[in-house]
């Protein structure tokens, strides 16, 4: 068989760091043993019932099976800005600030593309979400890292970012509630990163993938409800956690006109728009009650908590997450997170993602997921228990 030489653009593309994990996963449950899986990040939990059921009842409709218009049905885009309109006090024209997107990573992606040419400069969180990397990668820019540190509650310090970076720089990445420490942003540092971007030219992309899952009670903020943010950048948000929709693969993005319009022409080349039925139900799970949310909130909290104590009875010290479904916690002195994550795997049948894998500032830490049952994380945390590690 001839085997063809990939372009440059794909010779630059990052290996999956997580690949190797989910192979090792695997071959111990075709071994037999009853792994535990911490490390991923997909919702356990089934699509609500009754945007199951507008689903169904959209396929009926035979104009869903024609191709849908490029940019997607209006009514989802209005139905986006109703969302933002009730939930953020933020108003959004649905012709020019919403533009429906096939997932918020294939957005994450495409914005790089939309923006950086080669010698341009991506800030981007560390750790942070690998995909990032992608699209900087494809458009053969570079990307300064912003450090995520403990003492910052894992906020970027912009006051570190060299000149040199700040002057190449065209986009900035951030996301809160974050993945995978589980920090979350206040107003104070929105303005700032408004009054930071507004300074260098830079437009904002706020990965808001866990925007309905903050916990205590407190609602977490959009980056666009600051003054002057939706003039400063986009912002991300995808149906996938929100509303257990991982696999419907719908998103849409929000904000400043003239990159709206850039992702609506690359989508325009690349796709016509996804399924017409699927943009129904997305409508639908946007602007019906929200009851349900509610309780998916409750529930990943009281895993949390179940989480939290377990840790600390066995004396492995971690801040409760503030927000998203996935805890941070330390490594045992000495051990490096791939270490760590491979004993944890190996010994006790429990899987974990490396701190690694998110960054080099990553180090020293494993993302716990919580998108298994309180039964399971239970179980899971008495495993590691027996390690005696801590």
């Amino acid at each position: 068989m001839k085997t063809f030489q990939s372009s440059k653009a794909i010779q630059r593309l990052p290996d999956q760091y997580f690949a190797k994990l989910e192979k090792s996963i695997l071959a111990l449950k075709d071994k037999g043993h009853d792994v535990i899986n911490l490390a991923q990040g997909s919702p356990d939990q089934p699509t609500p019932k009754h945007i199951i059921e507008s689903l169904q009842e959209a396929a009926e409709e035979p104009r869903y099976h024609k191709y849908s218009p490029f940019q997607g049905f209006r009514f989802l885009k209005e139905a986006a800005a109703d969302y933002y309109k009730h939930n953020f006090g933020v108003d959004l024209d649905p012709d020019e600030e919403v533009c429906v997107l096939f997932g918020g990573k294939g957005g994450l992606v495409e914005v790089s593309e939309c923006m950086l040419d080669k010698g341009d400069v991506a800030l981007v969180p560390d750790p942070g979400y690998p995909d990032y990397w992608s699209g900087v990668a494809l458009a053969d820019a570079q990307m300064e890292m912003m450090p995520l540190r403990e003492e910052y509650h894992f906020l970027p310090q912009y006051g570190e970012i060299s000149e040199e970076a700040k002057e190449k720089a065209k986009l900035l990445f951030i996301n809160y509630p974050n993945n995978p420490t589980g920090a979350i942003a206040d107003r104070a540092f929105f303005e700032e990163t408004v009054d930071f971007a507004n300074a260098n030219d830079i437009c904002v992309v706020h990965d808001f993938a866990y925007g309905a899952l903050s916990f205590d009670g407190k609602r977490h903020e959009s980056f666009l409800e600051v003054p002057g943010a939706k003039e400063t950048g986009i912002e991300i948000y995808t149906l996938s956690k929100t509303y257990n929709m991982a696999g419907w693969r719908i998103a849409f993005a929000v904000g400043n006109r003239s990159v709206i319009q850039m992702l609506n022409k690359i989508q325009d080349h690349m796709y016509v728009s996804l399924f017409g039925a699927v943009q129904k139900a997305a409508a639908d799970a946007l602007t019906s009650p929200q009851d349900n949310v509610d309780e998916l909130i409750a529930m990943y909290q009281s895993r949390r908590d179940v989480l939290m104590e377990k840790a600390r009875e066995l004396g492995w010290d971690g801040e409760a997450p503030k927000g998203s479904f996935f805890a941070w916690f330390p490594c045992p002195d000495g051990m490096t997170s791939d270490a760590f994550a491979s004993k944890l795997l190996e010994e006790a049948h429990v899987a974990v993602a490396p701190g690694r894998g998110f960054g080099e500032h990553g180090e020293g830490y494993v993302r716990l997921g919580l998108v298994n049952d309180e039964k399971t994380i239970e179980e899971a945390l008495d495993r590691i228990a027996k390690l005696n590690v801590f």
